[in-house]
């Protein structure tokens, strides 16, 4: 299925990439000589933005080769109907080699968030070789239900309206679109010491609606959050790791992150205190730091 033009913005630094039958959308910062960073995002509409320019850039100018961009089903890459997406997880695996594939990279630093951690678990026990380190953050051992799990908390729960989840009846109304965008972002956000930025995440919201071919779409990721994820394979992943959790997280509790940093040989933890399900300016002083640092190992 091919990316058609966005009937809103586009921006023309982006690059559209072919893999796997499909079109990824991706976009990088600095120079590709230096050890390159790939993020992968969660679950959701915003996809490549959600990786803020200004935290690219503070990667980049700590001689990192970062890549963002949008997974399926987000921004500018390709979208299928709601309901009608077949993929898997290894698929958003595949697609991130195929990534790396495209700037002739054998292997790279991979942060994922939330759902994008689960593709670089996947990653590290598949392709270890393409692995350079994992930094995991705001992610889980088991993804969105463990109720199969006795010791991992699942998600306080929440009604839909709270949730930012009464649906627009018109998606592709802006007044009603990004509203809700801006809903699920506060929901996420919910209980962070971090004071919300309505407009900071209005102007993102905006933003993730005029780039997208189908904001709808992202619902899709749903198959994938609410799949139990293989957390036996964990002591299989050798890859240098970093897990970063906020205490206040309120989709994917706190304990979650203390589990993978435990069932991950070596892997050590940063704990966000306060910080909410979200990558807020007010902790990039602590967690870019952090990731360069741990991405200075090989």
């Amino acid at each position: 299925m091919a990316c058609v033009t966005s009937p809103h913005e586009f921006n023309s630094t982006e690059k559209i990439i072919h893999a796997n039958g499909i079109d990824l959308c991706v976009e990088t910062f600095g120079s590709p000589t230096d050890p390159p960073i790939l993020l992968l995002a969660g679950g959701g509409p915003a996809a490549m933005l959600w990786w803020n320019e200004e935290f690219c850039l503070r990667l980049a100018r700590g001689s990192r080769f970062v890549i963002r961009y949008d997974p399926r089903d987000s921004g500018r890459s390709t979208t299928y109907k709601p309901g009608a997406a077949t993929y898997t997880l290894p698929d958003f695996a595949n697609d991130a080699l195929a990534i790396l594939d495209e700037f002739s990279l054998s292997k790279a630093h991979l942060v994922g968030f939330s759902l994008g951690g689960g593709t670089c678990q996947l990653l590290a026990v598949r392709n270890p070789d393409r692995v350079a380190s994992l930094t995991l953050m705001s992610t889980s051992p088991v993804g969105a239900h463990p109720e199969e799990t006795d010791d991992l908390p699942a998600p306080p729960e929440k009604d839909d309206e709270e949730f930012g989840m009464i649906l627009p009846q018109n998606w592709e109304d802006p007044d009603e679109a990004i509203p809700f965008l801006v809903g699920m972002a506060r929901s996420c956000a919910a209980g962070s010491l971090q004071a919300f930025d309505e407009e900071e995440n209005t102007a993102l919201a905006r933003r993730v609606f005029n780039r997208s071919i189908n904001i709808q779409s992202f619902m899709n990721h749903a198959r994938l959050v609410f799949v139990r994820w293989s957390r036996e394979s964990l002591p299989k992943v050798k890859a240098p790791t970093l897990v970063i959790h906020g205490t206040a997280d309120s989709v994917i509790p706190y304990a979650h992150g203390v589990a993978l940093s435990k069932e991950i040989e070596g892997a050590s933890l940063l704990t966000i205190e306060g910080n909410g399900h979200e990558l807020p300016r007010g902790v990039w002083d602590i967690i870019a730091p952090s990731i360069l640092r741990h991405t200075a190992i090989n």
